[in-house]
């Protein structure tokens, strides 16, 4: 543990903080995974839909810096890709 009270402060501020990015990049998972499942069910339909409300959210992340903006990218082009294979 620290000694110094700017580092005590510093140290808690972390806790804080990595709480708060475990809960943001659960919530990206869970997006992300609502279009795979909506991809596996086949309908085309369903997953772009859910592929919409995700692309904001992958976004968000990458702008707070949860995730890199070429994971990002990754997610979303990939995603995109696996929706239009469906037709």
């Amino acid at each position: 543990m620290a000694n110094i009270k700017s580092a005590r402060k510093r140290a808690r501020q972390a806790d804080k903080r990595r709480l708060h990015n475990t809960g943001q990049r659960t919530m990206l998972r869970s997006t992300v995974k609502k279009v795979v499942t909506a991809i596996s069910s086949g309908n085309q339909n369903a997953a772009a839909k859910a592929y919409k409300t995700a692309v904001p959210v992958i976004d968000r992340m990458a702008n707070k810096g949860i995730i890199h903006a070429n994971k990002a990218a990754r997610h979303k082009s990939r995603l995109c890709a696996r929706i239009k294979a469906l037709q």
